[in-house]
């Protein structure tokens, strides 16, 4: 019975250390890696909201960064200097601009 419960803790541990995974990029390297042309799809970013504009033209919008607008049709529940992890789904430059469709994690 001993040798179970070890096992099940032992279990326990490692799933509880996976599910925290460190994002991919901050704000700024992604930003920087976009300006580079890296495609980063399916790539976790950690952000810091500097302004949240929730009647955008693109819809929720995160500005993040010099150029970063994470968009959304859904409402992200955020609110200036808030942190957030997001998965990035698309990317498109507008203008100089960077629109972010995004699912947070």
């Amino acid at each position: 019975m001993k040798k179970v419960l070890g096992i099940l803790l032992v279990l326990l541990i490692v799933m509880v250390g996976c599910s925290s995974e460190e994002p991919d990029y901050t704000t700024e390297e992604f930003e920087a890696a976009l300006n580079e042309g890296e495609n980063l799809e399916g790539k976790t970013v950690s952000v810091k909201v500097d302004e949240f504009v929730p009647d955008s033209a693109f819809g929720y919008n995160i500005q993040a960064g010099e150029h970063l607008n994470f968009v959304s049709s859904k409402n992200p529940d955020v609110e200036e200097g808030d942190n957030i992890v997001v998965k990035v789904e698309e990317v498109d430059s507008v203008m100089g601009s960077y629109l972010i469709e995004y699912k947070k994690q």
